[in-house]
């Protein structure tokens, strides 16, 4: 009887070791994340703006390590980017804006560069993105878009 108690304490002791050994395991794969790896979306279109603009600026801000994906439109006159930080590096979130906007503002010099960390910015640019990818918008309505969040930037500061 004694050695049937002991050999249940042992197994379930090595099913809780297996158990807590491969919950770390599952996050230190995640840990290991990437965004090298990342692909961003290419907005090809001419129509009513050329974005390789946009395209490049994407091209160049994922490849730092805090910025994990980035969502941009450009106008003939401005560009405006979104991004998305890991969370650990949320606590630098206006240091990271800045160095983004003045590496961008030194790379395009003839454009008016707006930066943003908010979500809703990214989502919106994202939607933005979309519909320029499908040729669903005009110049006029892309302004109006543009301005509208120029305009929950600047309420949000």
């Amino acid at each position: 009887m004694k050695g049937n108690i002991t050999k249940l304490k042992i197994l379930l002791l090595l099913l809780i070791i297996i158990g807590i050994g491969s919950g770390c395991n599952e996050n230190q794969n995640q840990m290991g994340y990437n965004n090298k790896d990342l692909s961003i979306s290419q907005v090809h279109t001419s129509k009513p703006f050329d974005q390789s603009i946009a395209n490049q600026a994407k091209e160049k801000m994922i490849t730092k390590d805090e910025i994990t994906d980035v969502r941009a439109v450009n106008t003939d006159k401005e560009l405006l980017v979104a991004i998305k930080v890991e969370n650990f590096n949320r606590f630098r979130l206006k240091t990271i804006e800045k160095t983004v906007k003045s590496d961008l503002e030194k790379i395009y010099p003839n454009h008016k560069v707006v930066v943003s960390s908010d979500k809703k910015m990214f989502w919106e640019l994202e939607k933005i993105e979309q519909r320029l990818q499908k040729n669903n918008t005009n110049k006029k309505s892309l302004k109006k878009d543009l301005k509208k969040l120029k305009s929950l930037i600047k309420e949000k500061t």
